[in-house]
């Protein structure tokens, strides 16, 4: 393939249909083009909120296009500075064009991340805390099925409902699951995966299905079991952004001299 053979048995390469070529090149371009666009102009804004009637929404919230499924919208609160990714599903009540009444069901504060494909199921009260970042495909529910009655199909069985609350500054790994009931404190790290039922205090790392308590932090000892991975140090007072990316173009053996260099002079 890509070559022809010749009179005399050499091979010579096949010319390449260039004008195909460019038109598939250029037609790339207008669909990325178009797909960017409609990105932005589906997505939704307090500014723009199209058909969604949020209860509130904050300022510089958005939620990125296409959405997931959102319903009972009157319902959500919505903090400002909100990202909410592609995908991400929002309802509050078992179903649509439910009167829920005065109160909000789903709380979200300001400044939270929804990654990808993330689901948050509010039928009862859920409240999220400010700068909680939730990776991609995070659950979050506040009904469970219930299987009591064992001849009765469990999807026909009335479910349980239980509040949920995650505290501010939280990180929620990739895949992680929280059921009904769950109160997770301030500054919790959910490891990717975990299953979170119950309390979990503040400060503390959770993994696993059901999830467990496998690190916390000590006023005193500071975080016990001990970090393996050494403190990030901050950017020092004074530097500015030219600085950091002038810093990022240099290669590693300029970088490790200028280091060196640095700390021979404090020296």
């Amino acid at each position: 393939m890509g070559t022809a053979v010749a009179e005399y048995g050499e091979r010579v390469p096949e010319r390449k249909n260039t004008f195909s070529s460019r038109r598939r090149r250029l037609a790339q371009r207008a669909v990325h083009a178009g797909w960017a666009w409609v990105q932005r102009t589906g997505s939704v804004t307090a500014d723009h909120p199209g058909r969604f009637r949020f209860g509130a929404m904050g300022t510089g919230t958005r939620l990125a296009f296409p959405l997931g499924t959102v319903f009972g919208e009157p319902w959500i609160h919505l903090g400002s500075h909100c990202i909410v990714g592609e995908q991400v599903t929002l309802t509050a009540g078992l179903m649509p064009d439910l009167d829920l009444g005065p109160d909000p069901i789903l709380r979200i504060g300001d400044g939270v991340v929804l990654g990808r494909g993330s689901h948050v199921i509010a039928d009862t009260t859920v409240s999220v805390g400010s700068d909680c970042y939730f990776g991609p495909y995070v659950y979050v529910t506040s009904t469970n099925h219930s299987y009591d009655d064992p001849h009765e199909p469990i999807g026909k069985q009335w479910p349980r409902m239980e509040p949920v609350s995650i505290g501010p500054g939280c990180w929620i790994g990739t895949g992680a699951v929280i059921l009904p009931g769950a109160r997770i404190g301030r500054n919790v790290v959910v490891a990717a995966g975990a299953v979170v039922r119950g309390a979990v205090p503040d400060r503390s790392v959770v993994a696993g299905a059901p999830a467990r308590v496998v690190r916390s932090w000590d006023p005193v000892a500071g975080w016990q079991p001990p970090l393996r991975t050494p403190a990030p140090v901050p950017i020092p007072d004074g530097v500015t952004p030219e600085q950091l990316l002038a810093l990022g173009e240099l290669g590693e053996g300029a970088a490790k001299a200028l280091t060196e260099s640095a700390q021979q002079g404090e020296l």
